[in-house]
């Protein structure tokens, strides 16, 4: 098949272009500029890159356009964001019935009232982001219900993996948490650290696109978890990193109205987003119909990216 993969040198590219050439398909890579994938593969030498300013070109209303005039069997969006910019796709997509794999995320859900998440549940999402996914998500549906579009979504817990920073226990980015782990200082956590965050290796994700492709049949038209198999509490995952470092875990606790004040305003509001959303998805469906099997605990994932960024 040839395969465009739009926005294909980052996480998620890195792992899943060597796949797919691998696998023998044709694959032509759009992205902005010349951007190295975070991990360096073979793979890379025999791969079309194409400059497209993915913004510039929703603003100029020519994504469409330019991605039909390269004749693709499937193209991967990895970096879509707007359901103007989907429908774009969609409509020049449709006269081929081109098959597209769409890269959603698990903060659709919103807020979820039962654990663990499925696909099936009714989307309540808050914050501009998951809004806007949540409607990207419906147009897809939408459209490969009435038979527009060979549409594919799925959905990704926090990204993780070598060369990036992961979500961290604390429930934000800053990698100095990792840093007084490693010391073995104290850790103050919100509350009593029992909310969730749910990681994902950008290979399962990758892995999980792979099979979607090959089993259209089974994924049109729906939508699919990609996550580890289970998420981690905030103190499950402080606790199992003071270990990883050989520390004795040395914890602290905050009601969420103080601890807000021990940190920064972005790390708090991101903080915010991670354990709002507690991200915790099932993956039955995506093991049923497309046969994916995560390589990856939570723990493991994490672990591969704090190793690749400490060493």
């Amino acid at each position: 098949m040839r395969v465009v993969v739009i926005g294909g040198t980052g996480h998620i590219g890195t792992f899943l272009i060597p796949r797919l050439v691998n696998a023998g398909h044709e694959v032509i890579v759009a992205s902005r500029g010349t951007r190295e994938p975070y991990v360096p593969h073979p793979a890379w030498d025999a791969v079309q890159r194409i400059d497209i300013d993915r913004t510039a070109e929703d603003t100029a209303g020519t994504l469409g356009a330019r991605i039909a005039a390269l004749e693709a069997d499937a193209v991967v969006d990895l970096i879509c964001f707007t359901p103007e910019s989907a429908k774009q796709l969609v409509d020049v997509l449709q006269p081929r019935q081109t098959l597209l794999l769409h890269c959603g995320t698990m903060w659709v859900h919103g807020r979820p009232t039962t654990v663990p998440v499925t696909e099936d549940m009714p989307r309540n999402p808050f914050g501009d982001y998951g809004i806007k996914k949540a409607a990207i998500e419906q147009l897809l549906l939408d459209a490969a219900r009435r038979g527009d579009a060979r549409a594919v979504i799925l959905h990704p817990g926090h990204l993780v993996g070598p060369g990036w920073y992961p979500v961290n226990p604390a429930g934000h980015f800053n990698p100095i948490v990792f840093t007084r782990i490693a010391r073995g200082e104290l850790l103050v956590l919100p509350n009593e650290g029992m909310e969730t965050v749910h990681h994902v290796h950008a290979d399962d994700v990758a892995q999980a696109f792979e099979l979607a492709l090959t089993h259209p049949d089974a994924a049109v038209g729906e939508s699919f978890h990609v996550v580890s198999p289970a998420p981690l509490t905030l103190r499950a995952y402080a606790e199992a990193m003071f270990a990883h470092f050989g520390r004795r875990a040395k914890l602290g606790f905050l009601p969420w109205d103080e601890w807000r004040h021990t940190v920064t305003e972005d790390e708090a509001a991101a903080t915010w987003d991670h354990i709002a959303h507690s991200p915790n998805g099932s993956i039955a469906k995506a093991r049923q119909r497309l046969g994916y099997t995560p390589r990856y605990t939570s723990l493991e994932a994490v672990s591969e990216s704090v190793d690749s960024i400490t060493n």
